[in-house]
């Protein structure tokens, strides 16, 4: 196991640093000169030289990019021009509401999921299982800003259980403190990932319905409550878990529309305003932390498909 995490360790680094590579230039290629962004179309051409020398923007890109890389190595992840603020201090003051938010969601999704997917499994061709297949369909292909006007519309206007606008509060755990003002945010998140993780968890608790381990119990007289929860459960979750590590920079994106949707301060209201302002060092770490959260949801999936299923050869 200390090799495998070893190597997964350094491809991820190495990955990591492709991603730096392709998004440092990408934006490179958008803005040659961020001095022209920062002071504005009307700065005079000697005014924007002479912001782009003082911070080093008229060197070589290959130069700029290393220097970069050089701060991120240092933890700093530059400066926002727009807002003259410290790019690092604007995440960490956005991130643990946007961290807490997913987390919600996640879970809500989870108890959701999980069990809806193996009654699915259970009651195979069912009513209950066509109808949650449907469901899960429409679901799918629902877009979150979409389900979300329609959640407003029906739980905030037509019957005002909830409000329209998330918790202001800019405590990360304004999700428990204030559930009634956070509902249809963490719904809305939730919804999606529901409709994907069932469909998972159906197949594969299918899957395991048909394995020996099953009707050797069943055989041998175990109440079908135990050889669900003692032998099923654990076996069927083993793809969801790869896949929520994989979706995790898809609750980023997630959050993005559903923090605008509903107005609450976190990462995702963070980057939308930045590309309206083109801040684009605050886009960059934006762009980087997105990759952060691909490369180590799959890291910490794997680690933990492996912890369990032993039959997993870590050598490979």
């Amino acid at each position: 196991m200390t090799w495998y995490v070893v190597r997964r360790v350094a491809i991820s680094l190495l990955v990591l640093l492709g991603i730096s590579v392709v998004v440092f230039f990408l934006l490179h290629l958008v803005s040659d000169s961020p001095g022209r962004i920062v002071l504005g179309q009307r700065a005079s051409p000697e005014a924007v030289a002479d912001f782009n020398r003082q911070n080093g923007f008229d060197q070589p890109v290959v130069v700029q990019y290393f220097s970069y890389l050089n701060q991120l190595l240092h933890a700093d992840l530059g400066r926002s021009y727009k807002l003259n603020a410290d790019v690092g201090t604007l995440l960490r003051q956005n991130a643990g509401r946007s961290a807490m938010l997913s987390l919600a969601g996640l879970v809500l999704a989870l108890l959701v999921a999980v069990p809806l997917g193996i009654l699915q499994a259970v009651r195979r061709n069912s009513l209950v299982d066509r109808f949650a297949t449907a469901a899960s369909y429409v679901l799918y292909a629902t877009p979150s800003f979409l389900l979300g006007l329609i959640l407003i519309a029906i739980f905030s206007q037509a019957l005002p259980v909830f409000p329209a606008e998330a918790s202001q509060s800019h405590s990360p755990w304004v999700v428990f403190t204030d559930p009634r003002a956070m509902a249809l945010p963490v719904i809305t998140l939730a919804v999606t990932s529901i409709a994907i993780f069932s469909q998972y968890q159906r197949s594969s608790a299918l899957d395991q319905l048909g394995q020996d381990y099953i009707r050797v119990a069943r055989a041998k007289g175990l109440p079908e409550r135990l050889i669900l929860l003692r032998h099923l459960l654990r076996n069927a979750c083993l793809p969801l878990i790869t896949l929520v590590g994989t979706l995790v920079p898809t609750l980023l994106a997630g959050n993005l529309i559903v923090e605008t949707l509903f107005n609450y301060p976190g990462l995702g209201l963070l980057f939308l305003n930045s590309l309206q302002r083109e801040d684009y060092p605050v886009l960059l770490a934006y762009t980087l932390i997105g990759g952060v959260l691909t490369v180590a949801g799959n890291f910490v999936a794997d680690l933990l498909v492996a912890a369990a299923d032993r039959r997993i050869e870590l050598n490979t």
